[in-house]
């Protein structure tokens, strides 16, 4: 039988996962331009989100037990610079963040389950940090999402169940006898 560590990771692990497919999803239906795009100087475009979200995952999870999360080679406000040319360096900055946080993630079981972590010099529990994290990339996926939507319009192609179309989802889930 699992622990409940082991099930917190595993569910995690799918949370991440989950999160990570949104954002590669979404990066598939945008043209260079559209990834570039902001609607004002003082918003974000996708590229300055990544950009952030990389920043941010490669200071908090590397060295993930050991170090602060808050990396004192970090350099946050450079983050929300449009330094992301081409959607090139976007892929390559999205998978190396997420290269990062897998890593630092599947080096945790139920031996180091119980190591504070600290970000800004405040001790976390893994489950305390690992949560924060997870809401933070939530909340960021979702305005790339919201983003490639607006860009999008008619275009865009849902990621998950198509507006209008849940009783359908639910007659065909349902009568295949998944709950």
């Amino acid at each position: 039988m699992k622990t409940t560590e082991e099930n917190y990771l595993e569910s995690v692990k799918k949370q991440l996962a989950y999160y990570k497919k949104l954002g590669d999803k979404t990066f598939d239906q945008l043209t260079e331009k559209e990834l570039l795009w902001q609607y004002n100087a003082e918003s974000n475009s996708i590229t300055i989100i990544v950009n952030h979200l990389w920043g941010n995952m490669k200071s908090r999870w590397t060295d993930f037990l050991t170090s602060d999360g808050e990396k004192t080679w970090r350099k946050r406000d450079m983050e929300f610079e449009s330094v992301i040319r081409t959607g090139e360096e976007l892929q390559e900055k999205w998978e190396d963040g997420w290269e990062c946080v897998f890593k630092a993630v599947n080096s945790v079981d139920k031996n180091n389950f119980n190591t504070p972590v600290y970000i800004r010099n405040e001790a976390h529990t893994i489950m305390d940090a690992i949560n924060r994290q997870m809401a933070h990339y939530a909340y960021h996926i979702g305005q790339i999402v919201f983003i490639a939507k607006m860009l999008k319009g008619a275009h865009w192609k849902s990621l998950t169940i198509p507006k209008g179309k849940s009783g359908e989802f639910n007659r065909e889930k349902f009568s295949k006898g998944k709950h």
